[in-house]
């Protein structure tokens, strides 16, 4: 997890540094259905498998995600939201919200 010297003063550039990049707003999008493992979400976006192991690591890693392992084998992996990552539903609600005023509006 970024320290509070690591991150950007204003509020809103901590939000994009965050959850900013198109792979971890995909993520995030699949998670806020419901949890997901990683072969599902590799179904739903267009991703390699190491730049979805790096975007939910790093979403692990800020405390957005999180990763359960169920002893069984072969080994199941499973990602959900975090409390923490569960709080941006609201403002991907008011994203979508935007978004398809937006494209109404063309």
């Amino acid at each position: 997890m970024l320290t509070k010297d690591e991150l950007p003063e204003c509020p809103v550039a901590t939000t994009v540094r965050l959850i900013g990049n198109k792979w971890k707003m995909l993520i995030i999008r699949d998670l806020l259905s419901a949890p997901q493992r990683f072969s599902d979400l590799l179904k739903s976006i267009p991703i390699s498998n190491k730049v979805l192991a790096d975007n939910l690591r790093a979403l692990e890693e800020d405390g957005l995600v999180l990763r359960e392992v169920f002893s069984e084998v072969p080994p199941r992996v499973v990602y959900s939201l975090s409390e923490l990552g569960n709080s941006l539903r609201p403002i991907w609600d008011a994203l979508e919200a935007w978004g398809t005023e937006y494209k109404n509006s063309l």
